[in-house]
């Protein structure tokens, strides 16, 4: 997860806000985080038309070059003082005036410390927008220990976009679309999985995101190959899991598709009666709370 967000004013005073989804012309999965122009969403949205500019320090300003679909914009960065296709100067811009792009329904503003405990402690490729919440109850102590016991690990990719903190409000989730994000299996993971799958293991996701990731990656029951490109998969009941055995997640949001998820991989009723039962206990939920182990 990258600093993504943006906040300044426009010409008029105005306060405004972007947050950078990925370069123009390539997706979250290039592993380049670099360059001039942007697909982004603005908020207001619907007062940022394009030529409006917006200011976010003397040295970066923000002009909307035009809107694309969904609501988001493209968007040209722009600096007298960084070379904003250098990949180094890039980061330097982030790290002087991005901020961390907190869930919405936190209420508050991002702190320093955000920097740190919004990221997974194995996280290494940025794109995400948003840290898989799953993974932040994971320190390399609780890794180590996992190891030790004869727990085989392996990592997969999913960069996180906007569309997880996008509610399903159609009446018919049928007619809800996902965000495409972008994901990649390299070929450890695959002979992990085989390993796993020969050994009569279970394969455990580490958040919705791994179910995601395996889920597009899968060919078959129990088989998954590996690859590189964009999944736009919605997975609500009723769903026939070809690659996951359990799940470990934080409690999310109503009318979520990450509770769709949760939801058709442990049982609609059975998943309301431990929400019901986290919520009278003082569970913490959503990003920053606690997690539930799913074993179907």
């Amino acid at each position: 997860m990258f600093p993504a967000r943006l906040r300044g004013r426009k010409s008029t005073g105005a306060a405004a806000e972007v947050l950078l989804l990925h370069p123009a012309g390539r997706n979250r999965g290039e592993g380049r985080i670099a360059g001039r122009e942007w697909d982004a969403l603005v908020r207001p949205g619907g007062k940022l038309k394009p030529g409006h500019v917006i200011h976010v320090a003397p040295e970066l300003s923000v002009r909307i070059l035009d809107g694309l679909p969904g609501g988001g914009r493209r968007v040209l960065l722009e600096s007298r003082d960084y070379d904003l296709e250098n990949q180094r100067d890039f980061r330097a811009v982030l790290e002087r005036f991005g901020r961390t792009p907190l869930p919405p329904y936190l209420g508050r503003d991002d702190e320093p410390l955000d920097r740190e405990r919004y990221q997974t402690v194995y996280g290494r490729r940025e794109g995400s927008v948003a840290a898989p919440t799953a993974g932040l109850h994971f320190t390399r102590e609780i890794l180590a220990a996992l190891e030790a016991g004869g727990v085989d690990r392996t990592p997969v990719t999913l960069h996180v976009g906007p569309g997880t903190f996008r509610p399903v409000d159609a009446e018919d989730p049928r007619d809800h679309r996902m965000h495409a994000e972008a994901y990649s299996v390299p070929g450890a993971a695959v002979e992990a999985y085989r390993r796993c799958r020969e050994g009569r293991g279970r394969v455990w996701a580490v958040g919705t995101t791994v179910v995601r990731t395996l889920e597009s990656a899968a060919v078959g029951r129990g088989r998954i190959q590996a690859g590189a490109g964009t999944t736009e998969l919605f997975v609500r009941p009723p769903y026939d899991f070809q690659a996951v055995d359990c799940l470990v997640t934080n409690f999310h949001l109503p009318r979520s598709t990450l509770l769709m998820l949760v939801s058709a991989f442990g049982g609609t009723e059975r998943v309301r009666r431990a929400y019901a039962e986290a919520a009278e206990a003082g569970y913490r939920f959503y990003s920053y709370g606690d997690a539930m182990a799913v074993i179907p």
